[in-house]
């Protein structure tokens, strides 16, 4: 009975719910299908009202709800319903019950925010799409709401902030797209709770830290694409349990350390990029495991070691980009095997050893790049199988032998690139037969012979690069018609014939250089009707004839360089148009008439050189307009009148010549304010009155030359005259003060009329003294011979010291060092031995003491003390000063200006003091050497040879600047001496000239390089720069010793610009010592490049071998 009514007791409820729902169904609402969807579809109609109004928000079908109508009799008015339902409208999806499932509203072009987005209204959602939108700001946390949703794409929109952990709650979500926002911050561990994750993107954002190691858990995850983020730290080894994977993406990021070897265990992955990281350490010998792979991306890291042989089991292998490591060894000759391989890019690495012959069984590939690594021995032939091939890039290698006649068989070839071997013979003319061919690159080789007549024959060629080869002949007929040229580069070979009429009309082309070639004829006209011309470069050959006026229909043109040919006439007035022109380079023709008032509207012009032709009339004052220019030489023609004030306006000149004309007047004081000049020469012209004391605000200028003006007055008081070498300033009588010894003292406070009297007073002194002294001498001759007779204790003197009374010098030497006792002896030669010296002045002073000389001839003695008599007077701040000398039966010796180190011979000798004399101190060294030569031999009258050039003979001052001793004497003091630096052909004559100086100068700057005497080493430098086939003693033939290898040990290897000097100065040594006396640059050559010559290294220092130095000319323009 209790329970029979308890039953009855539970069931009345129910009854009564049946009840009310069939008698009263218009008043009473349960949670219904219909229900939901009218809370969706205000959901919906709420964040529409909260996005950006635009048209793409005006495309969406989405409508307001009707309002019931109360007075209405019908049924329907009873039971009013929606005009439309979220189901209809644009994006949206519903299930069988009416409940939203799905959103797309993909590449709708809204903007806005999610905050008003409601999730929790959204129970049914499984798919959602918002992607290529402009949403933006944080994806909010309440996302977890959407318990069902299984596709979540918020791809490409403007997302920020972090990725919120709740979406680790979202455990139905099988694809995530998160790719292409701004999010920042780290990698939610959460996500590795998403199991049923098949596809996630978090690509291009900027997203940062360690990728999770929980991420191993997503053994389902096909896709894994977190490329373009700031991720760091390791891979982590949990990705090896991803065995379901078939693309992993975690490229240009900031990844380190090795690649996990359990990455071998994907063996469903068809895709792998690892590229643009700093990943280090060998490739793993598991990825021969991945035998699905048919992308392989390891490129741009610091991979090192060899790559792998078994790499060749890839055999599905399409794409392998191993580029930009520091891989070595040789190319396995099992990439043979890799038959699907269609691109291939192993460059810029430190592969070395021959190309394998077997890469011409990889018949499908379209692209080889083998660039950039030490690649050496012959092309094969059988690249010639490629007939696919559309790219071919094997520059920057030590490649030699001919290029293969076999090449004519890629018909599809687009882009050759053989740049920068050792690649000789002839261009083989079968070439013309790639028709398809829009890319030439054949530059820096030793190729010789015709360049082929019809190398343009299909039409399609866009890039011509052949530059410094020793190609002949004329330039191939088919370039005129050779319309879409975009860029050429013949220069720098022995090209010859008339170029009148063998170029076209080029409507694409954006540079050209034909310079320094044989070239002669006269420019054509059709260079102005090229509109897109940038960069024409014609110098160095022997065009005549006038400047086309047509070349100012070039109005792009940024370079004209027309230098050193025999043009002749006036400057056609149309380069007034030449809005872009940058650099204007005439110089060396013979061009006439006035310089263009029209260069004023030039306003981007930065270089001018019009030096060394044959222009006159006056320099145009609209040349101060030109702010920007840096470089002006108008030197070396027949300019006039004065230096316009205006030029003062050129704040950013740092090279100014105006050398060699007939110009007058004053010098501007408004040029004190050219702040930025470095280089001033205002010589060999008629310039008077004095320098402008504004002067000495141009703290950065440190060469000027006025020589031979007529200029007066003191000179400014900064370091670029006070230290100025008198050559620079003679030629002017006017001139007073600042340099020591060689101009008169100023006077501050004198009258001209004071002056005109004191030199008149003067005039007469000097007259009465002349004529006293030569009493005075005849009397003491008298004198000295008969005190010669009576005495023979003391012989025959000369002495001689600078601003010294030497009788009285002569025995204060004596005296200080205790008659050259060997306590003051501070250095022993094969000439002598050299004393420091205390005079009682303050002084020190460096005493050489000779070996015995006075032993020779009457004639042998005159001569030498003439030599030293005009020894002493030369001033260089790179020679060390020689005061005076003694020559005596009984003491022979030169007094020398003290320098606080010792030799660079000794400094090279010792550890911890080479060790101090980093690079940067030994490229002074070798600069200020250099031009101390160049002023001996190009700037004294008659020039000086050396003869003794070594380390022994270059001191070092306080400041580590290089002095060079000894200059001059060695002919008389020891000229049977052996000089371990001198050059070879002394062995076989006797002619001493300059050249013997310069191969001393390329010995020593291998010593300063290397730290210790080259040796024998040398000698394999000099053959090789002269033929390239000769061998040293060491271990490899000497092109093939690497740079590092010759550098000091005991110092760390150069880098960034100092690499470049270091390289720049042994370039510089193997030219000096080529076997061809004639064939050696001069010291002026050496030391002008020296100071304006930068060299740009095409690749590492640890890269370059002894080789790659011999192939270039150092002194090349």
């Amino acid at each position: 009975m209790t329970s029979l009514t308890s039953a009855k007791l539970c069931f009345m409820p129910y009854c009564l719910v049946i009840f009310l729902y069939v008698s009263s169904p218009n008043w009473v609402a349960f949670p219904s299908a219909a229900s939901t969807s009218h809370t969706e579809a205000n959901a919906l109609l709420k964040w529409k009202a909260s996005l950006f109004p635009n048209q793409a928000l005006n495309n969406l079908t989405w409508y307001n709800l009707p309002t019931h109508n109360i007075n209405a009799t019908n049924s329907s008015s009873t039971n009013p319903k929606p005009r439309t339902i979220p189901c209809t409208w644009t994006g949206v999806s519903c299930n069988a019950a009416g409940s939203v499932s799905k959103l797309n509203l993909s590449t709708c072009g809204i903007q806005g925010t999610l905050y008003e987005f409601s999730f929790l209204s959204f129970p049914n959602l499984e798919y959602l799409d918002l992607s290529f939108n402009k949403l933006f700001d944080a994806i909010p946390p309440q996302i977890k709401y959407l318990s069902k949703l299984h596709h979540l794409d918020l791809s490409e929109n403007q997302f920020f902030g972090r990725i919120p952990p709740e979406i680790g709650l979202l455990r139905n979500l099988t694809y995530l797209y998160l790719y292409g926002n701004k999010l920042s911050g780290l990698i939610p561990k959460e996500i590795g709770n998403l199991k049923s994750l098949v596809d996630l993107d978090l690509s291009y954002n900027n997203l940062s830290g360690l990728i999770p190691p929980n991420i191993g858990n997503l053994i389902n995850l096909n896709t894994l694409h977190l490329a373009v983020n700031q991720l760091s730290g390791l891979i982590p080894k949990e990705i090896g349990n991803l065995k379901s994977l078939v693309y992993l993406q975690l490229s240009t990021n900031n990844l380190s350390g090795l690649i996990p070897p359990n990455i071998g265990n994907l063996i469903n992955l068809n895709t792998l990029y690892l590229h643009s990281n700093q990943l280090s350490g060998l490739i793993p010998k598991e990825i021969g495991n991945l035998k699905s792979l048919v992308d392989l991306q390891l490129s741009d890291n610091n991979l090192s070691g060899l790559i792998p042989p078994n790499i060749g089991n890839l055999i599905k292998l399409n794409t392998l980009y191993l580029y930009s490591n520091q891989i070595s060894s040789l190319i396995p000759k099992e990439i043979g095997n890799l038959k699907s391989l269609v691109d291939l890019q192993l460059s810029d690495n430190n592969l070395s050893g021959l190309i394998p012959p077997n890469i011409g069984n990889l018949i499908n590939l379209n692209t080889l790049y083998l660039a950039e690594n030490q690649l050496s021995g012959l092309i094969p032939k059988e690249i010639g199988n490629l007939k696919s091939l559309v790219e071919l890039g094997l520059d920057r290698n030590q490649l030699n032998g001919s290029i293969p006649t076999s090449f004519a068989n890629l018909s599809n070839l687009q882009t050759l690139f053989l740049r920068d071997n050792q690649l000789s013979g002839s261009i083989p003319q079968e070439l013309e037969n790639l028709k398809n061919l829009t890319k030439l690159h054949l530059d820096i080789n030793q190729l010789s012979g015709y360049l082929p007549p019809n190398i343009c024959q299909g039409g399609k060629l866009t890039n011509l690069s052949v530059y410094k080869n020793y190609l002949t002949g004329p330039i191939p007929k088919s370039l005129k018609n050779c319309t879409r040229l975009v860029r050429v580069h013949l220069d720098q070979n022995q090209l010859t014939g008339n170029i009148s009429e063998d170029f076209g009309v080029y409507p694409n082309l954006d540079f050209m250089n034909i310079s320094h070639n044989n070239l002669y004829g006269e420019i054509s006209h059709n260079w102005g009707q090229c509109p897109k011309l940038k960069t024409l470069i014609m110098a160095g050959n022997n065009l005549t004839g006038s400047i086309p006026p047509e070349i100012g229909n070039a109005t792009q043109i940024h370079v004209l360089d027309l230098s050193s040919n025999h043009l002749v006439g006036l400057i056609p007035k149309e380069f007034g148009r030449l809005a872009s022109l940058e650099r204007l380079m005439l110089n060396g023709n013979q061009l006439s008439g006035h310089i263009l008032s029209e260069f004023g509207s030039l306003n981007d012009l930065e270089y001018l050189d019009l030096s060394t032709n044959k222009f006159n009339e006056s320099i145009p004052s609209i040349l101060g307009d030109l702010l920007k220019l840096h470089y002006l030489n108008l030197s070396n023609n027949k300019l006039a009148q004065a230096i316009p004030f205006k030029l003062g306006k050129l704040g950013q000149l740092n090279y100014m010549d105006l050398s060699h004309n007939s110009l007058e007047g004053k010098i501007p004081s408004e040029m004190g304010s050219m702040q930025s000049l470095v280089t001033l020469d205002l010589s060999h012209n008629n310039l008077s009155g004095s320098i402008p004391s504004s002067f000495e605000e141009m703290r950065g200028l440190s060469y000027v030359d006025i020589s031979y003006n007529h200029l007066e007055g003191p000179l400014p008081n900064i370091s670029a005259f006070r230290e100025a070498p008198p050559e620079r300033l003679k030629g002017n009588k006017g001139l007073c003060g600042n340099v020591r010894a060689l101009l008169p003292p100023c006077n501050a406070h004198g009258s001209k009329k004071d002056h005109t009297v004191i030199f008149s007073v003067l005039a007469v002194f000097v007259l009465l003294s002349a004529l006293f002294t030569i009493v005075f001498v005849i009397v003491q001759r008298k004198k000295k011979h008969q005190d010669t007779k009576q005495n023979h204790m003391h012989g025959e003197i000369s002495f001689s010291v600078l601003n010294f009374d030497g009788k009285s010098m002569y025995e204060e030497i004596i005296r200080a060092t205790e008659d050259f006792d060997s306590t003051y002896c501070i250095g022993k030669g094969g000439h002598g031995s050299v004393y420091r010296v205390n005079l009682s002045s303050g002084d020190v002073v460096a005493v050489k003491k000779l070996h015995l000389l006075w032993d020779g001839e009457i004639e042998f003695q005159k001569e030498f003390l003439n030599e030293v008599r005009a020894l002493s007077e030369i001033r260089h701040r790179n020679i060390v000063k020689l005061y005076g000398f003694c020559a005596h039966k009984r003491h022979s010796f030169l007094v020398y200006e003290y320098l606080e180190r010792c030799s660079l011979a000794a400094i090279l000798s010792k550890e911890e003091e080479a060790k101090e004399l980093g690079w940067s101190k030994r490229v002074n060294i070798v600069k200020g050497l250099a031009h101390a030569l160049s002023y001996m031999h190009h700037d004294c009258l008659p020039p000086i040879v050396h003869r003794d050039i070594s380390s022994k003979n270059i001191l070092l001052d306080s400041e580590y600047e290089a002095c060079v001793s000894d200059f001059g004497t060695a002919k008389f003091l020891n000229p049977d001496s052996t000089n371990w630096t001198a050059a070879a052909e002394l062995a076989y004559t006797t002619k001493v000239n300059e050249n013997c100086d310069v191969y001393s100068f390329g010995v020593v700057i291998l010593e300063i390089i290397m730290g210790k005497h080259p040796g024998g080493l040398f000698s394999s430098f000099s053959s090789v720069s002269s033929s390239s086939s000769s061998s040293s003693s060491s271990a490899l033939p000497a092109h093939q010793i690497p740079i590092v290898d010759v550098l000091d040990q005991r110092i760390s290897p150069p880098t960034h610009q100092l690499a470049s000097e270091v390289v720049f100065l042994v370039k510089i040594a193997f030219s000096c010592l080529n076997s061809i006396p004639k064939s050696r640059p001069t010291m002026k050559q050496i030391s002008h490049f020296l100071s304006t010559q930068m060299l740009h290294l095409s690749k590492p220092v640890h890269m370059m071998t002894c080789g790659e130095l011999l192939a270039l000319d150092p002194l090349a323009t």
